[in-house]
């Protein structure tokens, strides 16, 4: 494909991608805005939550090791509250503008952690975001799909409040986002056990085809 069609496929997109934590999300991010550039699209990636002054804040503090005694509802609103900030700061206008906005983590993850693994329910989780989210789904959502044995030798040593949550949580965060993706046109599946040079030919697969 010419780089001419593959602009006209990515200008003004949403692009998310996703997976328990350990997948890749990071650097696949990194690794399809470089080669969209290379290709002539203008491109924009954001990480959820962040990329504000006020989602920054957010991500502090769910993150922090030390609130552990957060619970699940808390952690939503809060997910919800710096996902806002970013649409309106950030993402909108830079789609407004014709970039591809790809995302580290969107809605797609609180239906995995909050509502699948910590039992509030991913149609609840739905519910709350249409009442808190001017766009509650991407273009395309890209779940990095990854065993909790896998993922746990790429994490670092220090990790968050949500990595430490346990084998046993995690399991059911996987289980969560493949039930999501699960006949969601929307929604593709990769092995992410695989290269990142692999995955990442997967992903511009996906997004071309």
């Amino acid at each position: 494909m010419g780089n001419k069609q593959l602009k006209t496929r990515t200008a003004g997109k949403f692009i998310v991608i996703d997976g328990p934590d350990g997948c890749g999300k990071s650097t696949q991010v990194k690794m399809l805005a470089e080669y969209l550039k290379k290709s002539g699209v203008k491109v924009k990636t954001f990480r959820d939550p962040g990329d504000t002054a006020i989602g920054e804040k957010i991500r502090e503090i769910l993150l922090n090791p030390q609130h552990k005694a957060m619970n699940t509802r808390t952690e939503l609103l809060l997910y919800m509250a710096a996902r806002a900030q970013l649409w309106q700061e950030k993402i909108a206008p830079a789609l407004e503008s014709g970039c591809a906005c790809i995302l580290d983590r969107w809605l797609s993850s609180s239906c995995a952690y909050q509502g699948y693994a910590g039992s509030f329910g991913i149609d609840n989780v739905i519910k709350v975001a249409k009442n808190c989210l001017e766009r509650v789904w991407p273009d395309r959502t890209i779940i990095l799909d990854i065993d909790i044995q896998t993922a746990s030798k790429r994490l670092k040593k220090n990790l968050d409040r949500m990595e430490q949550k346990g084998d046993a949580y995690h399991r059911k965060v996987r289980s969560g986002f493949l039930k999501l993706a699960k006949g969601n046109k929307k929604f593709t599946i990769i092995d992410a056990t695989k290269p990142a040079e692999n995955v990442q030919m997967e992903i511009v697969r996906i997004l071309t085809n």
